[in-house]
């Protein structure tokens, strides 16, 4: 008989979400607006603080579109992108007409390197292409090294997207990941620290920007006693329905990032000892990551890969995956610019990701550790 499959990341509901979800039916409040979503985007405002602004969306991937057409990202402009991501963070840039410019990783945080970035800008503005927008990516929950990224954009006036879609409840410098960029992303997908089932927000300092969003995700409709339209909209609010999901993972988000926090010291634990194993870990105390997925790098001139350790969970039905594989190395972004070296290739090639679900019980935390432990 084979064990229950033991998934990388899946949903794990708190209790109060139902409760929210039957009051939208109650109300018959099955629209994408209600009172479930305005009181999801207030509790986001008051867990974010700093002044935050955010506006409920259909999903991650239809908030960095939008946020790229906020910042006036159009057919022929460049947008420098972390190389190392989900294609979500690129794909929406072609969206537009626009070309992605693909930027490498550093050792530390794993994210967009700074140096690297400076070196692509400098060079797009002298091949006569100022770059419209970065996009920057806190990867698996980890932060990207906010004061010196924020330090290249603003050296050159260059607008910051944060794609913070994988950590909500992470945190550099004590101030939450979400807040870092003129304008922030955040994804609520299935497999996130929480979830809408599928939706994702847009965070913003101003208000007028999250007026501005919504405006623009409910069709750029006008004032009007008919349906009146001066610029093309999109249909990319989020619905009551989902929001009432959103209302009760709210109450569960610290508690959730504490368990996934769990799981990596679960990990930490266990290739304490190891010489050929090292477990992704924040680099200095200004990062707090929520571990939304614990992640491994296999070290070089080993007997075993990355790829033997995936595949002998497998037998055994437990989930794991490689790592993202580096945008410039997708066919899709072949002939896209690319700047830096070879570290998300590297971190491509040697690590894994593992299962890091806050709702794994102990006899599958067994289960795990027993594969594992062969690898030590």
């Amino acid at each position: 008989m084979i064990d229950s499959r033991i998934y990388l990341s899946s949903p794990h509901m708190g209790g109060t979400e139902e409760k929210y979800v039957k009051e939208a039916f109650d109300t018959n409040w099955i629209a994408p607006l209600g009172p479930n979503v305005e009181a999801f985007e207030k509790s986001l405002e008051e867990y974010l603080g700093n002044k935050s602004f955010v506006a409920s969306l259909s999903s991650g991937t239809a908030t960095i579109h939008l946020a790229l057409v906020m910042l006036g990202v159009e057919q022929g402009d460049e947008v420098i992108c972390q190389s190392m991501t989900f294609s979500a963070s690129a794909n929406p840039i072609v969206y537009l007409g626009a070309t992605p410019v693909f930027v490498d990783s550093e050792k530390e945080t794993w994210n967009m390197c700074p140096i690297h970035l400076e070196t692509a800008i400098k060079d797009r503005i002298a091949k006569g292409k100022k770059p419209k927008v970065v996009i920057g990516v806190h990867l698996y929950g980890m932060p990207f090294k906010v004061d010196e990224i924020t330090e290249v954009c603003n050296k050159y006036d260059i607008p910051l997207v944060e794609d913070s879609a994988e950590a909500l409840g992470s945190y550099y410098r004590n101030k939450p990941c979400g807040t870092f960029g003129d304008l922030s992303v955040l994804s609520f997908n299935g497999n996130k620290i929480i979830t809408t089932s599928g939706g994702g927000a847009l965070v913003s300092k101003e208000s007028k920007h999250k007026e501005r969003a919504i405006f623009l995700a409910t069709q750029a409709r006008e004032k009007a006693p008919h349906y009146e339209h001066s610029q093309i909209g999109y249909n990319y609010r989020l619905s009551n329905i989902c929001a009432g999901i959103g209302r009760g993972q709210m109450e569960v988000l610290d508690k959730h990032v504490g368990l996934r926090r769990d799981m990596h010291q679960f990990y930490k634990d266990i290739f304490a000892e190891s010489e050929k194993v090292s477990v992704f870990s924040e680099p200095s105390e200004a990062y707090r990551s929520n571990h939304w997925l614990s992640c491994l790098q296999i070290k070089s001139n080993n007997k075993f890969t990355s790829e033997d350790i995936r595949l002998a969970l497998e037998v055994q039905n437990i989930e794991s995956r490689p790592l993202w594989k580096p945008m410039h190395l997708q066919p899709i972004f072949r002939n896209s610019p690319f700047y830096g070296g070879s570290i998300s290739e590297e971190l491509f090639k040697n690590g894994l990701c593992l299962p890091s679900g806050s709702n794994l019980t102990d006899s599958e935390k067994q289960r795990i550790k027993e594969v594992l432990k062969h690898f030590v």
